[in-house]
């Protein structure tokens, strides 16, 4: 194959059609823009966010307001007295959740487990995410976390005293 072998598909390129050149060609003397008026005229035409004089809907909706943060982790929570059906000392991770039904198995939002409610049984905790009052609610009922992620303690950027050591 040669570069001057190279063409389109058959049907896939279409010509530009060209206006504007003679009665011959069908579209001569007003090049298909019809007569006068302002559509006939070069530039002619509405802004594209003209609604025929009513109020456009830039105007009439509120304006926005605040600041999204583009790098918010958003969590799917546990309540911490959800998990009181379990039976004590069961090690309690995310396919256990989705196989009780407390968590959507096609969800990939982080799981964050809250303090709402008492725990009355020693759970082990793995792999989830926590408030500090749920720790603390969790440790007095008798149980344990293990392998939770690991959490930023420190804001970003900041530098330990290890850090600026080495």
């Amino acid at each position: 194959m040669k570069l001057d072998d190279l063409h389109p598909n058959p049907g896939t390129h279409r010509q530009k059609r060209r206006v504007g050149r003679g009665y011959g060609s069908g579209r001569g003397k007003t090049a298909g823009r019809g007569t006068k008026g302002q559509l006939a005229r070069s530039g002619g035409g509405w802004n594209p966010r003209f609604e025929g004089g009513q109020t456009p809907i830039h105007l009439r909706l509120p304006h926005r307001r605040g600041f999204k943060n583009p790098f918010r982790v958003e969590y799917e929570i546990i309540k911490l007295q959800d998990l009181n059906q379990f039976d004590a000392d069961t090690t309690i991770n995310r396919g256990l959740l989705e196989r009780a039904g407390l968590v959507h198995p096609n969800d990939e939002r982080p799981l964050k487990l809250l303090a709402n409610g008492a725990i009355e049984k020693a759970l082990v905790i793995d792999g989830l995410s926590y408030t500090e009052a749920a720790r603390i609610k969790i440790e007095e009922a008798g149980g344990s976390i293990i392998g939770a992620p690991a959490r930023d303690t420190e804001p970003a950027g900041a530098e330990t005293a290890t850090d600026a050591d080495a």
